[in-house]
């Protein structure tokens, strides 16, 4: 991980599209000193134009036509943001989103593409299924070839709206896969029938005569019934009436017109076209506000005029690129020239491509596996990223001593969250030499030390007190607000109690005013919107500056004696029970690496956003007879501290123990978080039956977790219904992984067996 200076300036990029993309691999290649990236964005992949017809026809898997955003953010040290814009408030110059608060920017990039324009057409919006946003229109796809294998027809009729290039590739797509899926032979149909609807003279009419000659052939063979000069006027739900009175009829209806803006560009008062693009000069830079950059089809360059396509996004992106680093460095912008003709390879469906380049048109299966040739390359520069390794070592110790070799070759690569956390035989010893005061109000503290601190309040209850704090585990600073609130709350949950008030611990990452303030602000309001959903108070706290983010919580809560729940008090026979899945340690390190898959840190981020709260309601609800929360020692820390302070042992069904999707992927590879070496010292009181201790589910015992979930010990009669109960509440991983046994004689306290 490279050195972070401190942050002068704020560049917001609106958008995963093609120019971003290149954006920000560059800016991981050569960071700005000083400069923050934030990337929002409202979908964690971006689909690549140039494979999306081939990944409908089935010639790709999903991951080969989009762009994971996660390891690509991470990789360009850049803030990512996960939600929808809904406007821009260029006056205090903030990025409006849906679900959290605004993001502040110096300079604003916008690269969201387009959607297709409906133009007014009664009933379009309720009854078609428009190609953008690509995800949802991806949901409708999946919905359509389910229904076609799953509902065969004599006749099923799919009309698609849209005669440009977009149209004609999406209905030769579709038609080659679904004639696939419905087991359609050469001879025959499938029951399928196509129709494309165009309110041109002819299909593609911005091509050459060649081109429109070869698909009027193409579309022709393949049986595909074409309506040229006919406007859609209407939409009902089971057909459409053109400006010529006639009705189609159709079972699936997909729109693919002419691109539009969203309507918050507009509203937001930047100077668009009369379509509502962002009217922007040869640099592409907003004509009304030169903080603001757009690019792609959002972007209408007033001077060099150019149909809306992805060809163009992808040329655009260098020189956005460069324009927006002369801006941040208050030098002026380069103007740019886009090439007048440019190469279009559009494919048929079947492995088969045309190529239009001005007057020229060629077809063929080589044309297709040219256009395959060139799509694959483009996407490896952001697919196969480089290594996000260890810094080389400074020269050794002059005793070469492994510890500090060791200390040495992670100290670059330290994990955040509860990765962070001193190890527990460090703690230990640390706790050993100091001369800790007992007080007969202190009923747990560190003399015999639980999940939370508790004192006596009153005659009957309890205060339970708690503190936690931690390095930033993920890139976006309003998320890990979260996430630590929830983390920081689990200690109280653990214990029975309920927690009332917290104490704020922050450190801000050193930069100028307005960029420490509004670092802070983002943490803050995540974690504010946790603590005021459980209905807890903030009443203060304390905050410094520093060379990263830190934050955390002093928490308090209360608990009635009777209700007080203890690492002890395990009874022998009875269940043990997680209600969260394991691996958010590892995961974090592999994303930290760049080597995470965008589905498996959002995947990390739901389960550490999902609250105790109801896992502790549903545990009292079946008679829980001892809690901890499963955090930074890892799921065998926490058990054998379970163990000894019930004077029990324990045995774990280890194909039973849920894991995150990703863990073995990562663990398999190598990727460890730094914390998990530390937690391996537990090993000494473990015994593992045959060959598991080679299994990569073996190692995810000792992952330190962030946000974990509770390990309950139930008794055995009510475990499967607490189970049950724990997944109607929203837990759907909770799971039965283990029993309480007696304690071996060999002294082992925990037994893992298959």
């Amino acid at each position: 991980m490279r050195a972070q200076s401190p942050v002068a300036k704020e560049l917001v990029l609106i958008g995963g599209g093609h120019s971003h993309v290149a954006v920000l691999k560059q800016f991981g290649m050569k960071p700005m000193p000083g400069v923050r990236v934030t990337l929002v964005s409202k979908e964690w992949r971006t689909p690549y134009s140039g494979m999306l017809p081939g990944f409908i026809a089935g010639h790709y898997q999903m991951e080969e036509a989009h762009i994971d955003l996660h390891p690509l953010a991470q990789f360009a040290g850049a803030q990512f943001v996960v939600d929808k814009v809904i406007g821009i408030d260029l006056e205090r110059r903030r990025v409006l989103l849906a679900d959290r608060p605004p993001v502040r920017f110096d300079v604003l990039s916008i690269n969201i593409g387009s959607t297709p324009r409906d133009e007014g057409v009664p009933g379009a919006r309720e009854y078609a299924l428009p190609v953008k946003p690509v995800e949802r229109f991806l949901s409708g796809w999946e919905s359509l070839q389910r229904e076609v294998m799953e509902e065969p027809r004599e006749r099923r009729r799919i009309v698609v709206v849209g005669g440009g290039a977009g149209g004609v590739e999406l209905t030769l797509s579709m038609r080659h896969r679904l004639r696939q899926v419905s087991g359609a032979g050469n001879g025959s149909a499938g029951g399928l029938e196509f129709c494309l609807v165009t309110a041109g003279k002819e299909v593609l009419e911005s091509h050459n005569r060649g081109v429109r000659r070869r698909f009027a052939r193409i579309l022709r063979e393949r049986g595909i019934e074409v309506h040229s000069g006919q406007r859609v006027v209407k939409v009902s739900a089971e057909r459409l009436i053109t400006d010529g009175g006639e009705e189609i009829p159709y079972d699936r209806l997909i729109w693919v017109t002419n691109a539009s803006a969203p309507d918050w560009i507009r509203a937001s008062g930047l100077k668009t076209d009369s379509e509502g693009f962002v009217s922007v000069d040869a640099a592409l830079r907003s004509v009304s506000h030169p903080y603001v950059f757009a690019a792609g089809d959002v972007a209408a360059v007033l001077e060099h005029p150019r149909p809306k396509s992805g060809v163009f996004a992808v040329r655009q992106g260098p020189v956005l690129l460069g324009n927006l680093r002369q801006v941040l460095s208050d030098q002026s912008p380069v103007n740019f020239r886009p090439q007048r003709q440019f190469l279009s390879l559009i494919s048929t469906g079947d492995a088969y491509a045309v190529a239009s380049r001005g007057p020229i048109s060629f077809e063929g299966r080589w044309v297709w596996r040219w256009k395959d040739w060139i799509d694959r390359r483009w996407m490896r520069r952001y697919q196969e990223l480089p290594e996000m390794g260890e810094e080389r070592l400074p020269e050794a110790a002059a005793d070469g001593h492994s510890e500090w070799e060791r200390v040495m070759r992670l100290g670059s690569m330290r994990c955040g969250g509860c990765g962070s956390k001193v190890g527990s035989g460090v703690l230990r010893r640390v706790l050993n030499r100091l001369e800790v005061r007992t007080d007969e109000r202190v009923v747990a503290g560190l003399d015999a030390p639980d999940d939370a601190a508790v004192t006596v309040s009153e005659p009957g209850a309890m205060n339970v007190h708690s503190v936690d704090f931690f390095r930033s585990c993920v890139s976006d600073p309003f998320v890990f607000g979260k996430i630590a609130a929830e983390h920081c709350l689990g200690d109280l949950y653990a214990m029975g109690a309920e927690p009332c008030s917290a104490l704020a611990l922050a450190t801000a990452r050193l930069g100028v005013a307005s960029v420490m303030e509004e670092e802070l602000f983002q943490v803050m309001s995540g974690a504010l919107e946790v603590l005021k959903g459980h209905g807890v108070v903030l009443a203060g706290g304390h905050s410094a500056e520093g060379p990263e983010a830190v934050f955390g919580l002093a928490v308090l809560g209360s608990v009635r004696r009777e209700a007080l729940l203890r690492k002890g008090g395990m009874a022998v026979g009875e269940q043990l029970i997680l209600t969260k899945p394991l691996g958010t340690g590892a995961l974090l390190a592999a994303h930290m690496r760049g080597r995470a898959k965008g589905k498996w840190v959002q995947g990390a981020v739901a389960s550490m956003l999902r609250s105790n709260r109801e896992a502790l309601r549903v545990a009292r609800e079946h008679g829980v007879t001892a809690c901890t929360d499963v955090t930074g020692f890892g799921l065998l820390g926490h058990l054998h501290e379970m163990c000894r302070a019930s004077q029990t042992g324990a045995e774990v069904r280890l194909e039973a123990v849920p894991l995150l999707e990703g863990v073995r992927e990562v663990m398999a590879g190598g990727v460890f978080s730094s914390l998990h070496a530390e937690n391996l010292r537990v090993e000494d009181s473990v015994e593992v039956v045959g060959a598991l201790r080679e299994r990569v589910e073996f190692g995810a015992l000792f992952d330190p977790q962030t946000s974990g979930g509770l390990l309950l010990s139930v008794p055995a009669d009510r475990a499967e219904k607490c189970c049950q109960a724990l997944r109607e509440a929203g837990l759907e991983f909770a799971a039965e992984i283990g029993r309480v046994t007696g304690v071996e004689e060999a002294g082992k306290l925990i037994r893992v067996v298959k």
